[in-house]
């Protein structure tokens, strides 16, 4: 997955940067990449910018986040840690066991189900427009965008990468929404007067950075030596691929095309199947003297 940016780069200071010149540094970076002072494709990539610099602050501000970032750096705010480790990824979590989830540049919101990961993993970055109010008393020197009403909407994995219409209570009305393919977490859809922010639940088989799709395959130790095929699911239906001969466990397969739909774009992200060797725990006597043949021919 891609990597997240360094808290330091985003805001522009040292690691032993004071209170106040992280205030001024934020002050700076927030005001440069409001959204709202960015039109077209340009206010897409500022909205993603600002949420980082909110992220950055509020971690750098914090003495005890501040801390757990510089020993374990984005690994000490992920759910349960680091999710991959649970998922056969490498790199588990700093604080034991991993939960699955999702923790991407651009989310603010999550969840976490158990007590034996990360002590921050639940931690809720919250709204990064409410965090940037919060610098100007409560106001904003871009009111006058900034007066629409924001509402936020959780959606199932599957329905973001498909899009969904979903019935909702705006100011106790009912409202019907189009929530287009391919929204990511975090992603805000304007409508014509309101703004909707989307959080995206966790799937239990696949994971997401941006359009990309990644999932982890378990295969048998003799299919992975041998070779074969084997049923792959994708988040459009389940397709066979083929297994070389000596797949080495920890071998990742790239599907193009067979991501989630590019939001506000043409084509689709890409898949990355990841495969895991299962080896087996107990052998019969043939099966040992067949291994340790193999063993002799090595050696």
């Amino acid at each position: 997955m891609a990597a997240k940016s360094d808290y330091y780069d985003i805001l522009g200071v040292s690691k032993g940067a004071s209170s106040d010149e992280l205030k001024k540094a934020y002050r700076k970076q927030a005001l440069e990449w409001h959204p709202d002072r960015h039109r077209g494709a340009d206010k897409e990539a500022a909205e993603k910018r600002f949420k980082e610099i909110n992220e950055a602050y509020q971690v750098l501000s914090d003495p005890q986040k501040k801390s757990a970032y510089d020993q374990f750096g984005h690994e000490a705010f992920a759910p349960g840690g680091g999710f991959r480790g649970a998922q056969g990824f490498p790199g588990g979590g700093p604080f034991g066991q991993a939960q699955s989830g999702r923790w991407g540049p651009f989310t603010y919101t999550y969840t976490s189900s158990g007590g034996d990961g990360s002590p921050f993993a639940g931690f809720d970055f919250g709204d990064p427009f409410d965090i940037f109010e919060s610098f100007f008393g409560g106001g904003t020197p871009f009111r006058q965008t900034r007066q629409i009403p924001r509402y936020s909407i959780a959606i199932e994995f599957m329905d973001a990468i498909h899009g969904v219409e979903k019935e909702v209570s705006i100011e106790g009305k009912r409202r019907k929404i189009k929530i287009p393919p391919g929204v990511d977490e975090g992603s805000r859809i304007k409508f014509d007067d309101f703004i909707l922010s989307i959080n995206i639940k966790p799937h239990e088989m696949f994971e997401r950075d941006g359009a990309d799709i990644y999932v982890t395959i378990k295969i048998p130790f003799s299919l992975a030596t041998l070779g074969g095929e084997i049923e792959v699911p994708t988040v459009e239906e389940a397709i066979k691929i083929r297994v070389r001969p000596g797949t080495a466990s920890g071998t990742s397969l790239r599907l193009r095309g067979k991501g989630a739909p590019i939001l506000h774009g043409r084509g689709r992200g890409d898949e990355y199947v990841h495969l895991i060797v299962l080896v087996p725990e107990k052998l019969t006597r043939e099966q040992k003297e067949l291994i340790e043949n193999l063993q002799e021919e090595d050696l």
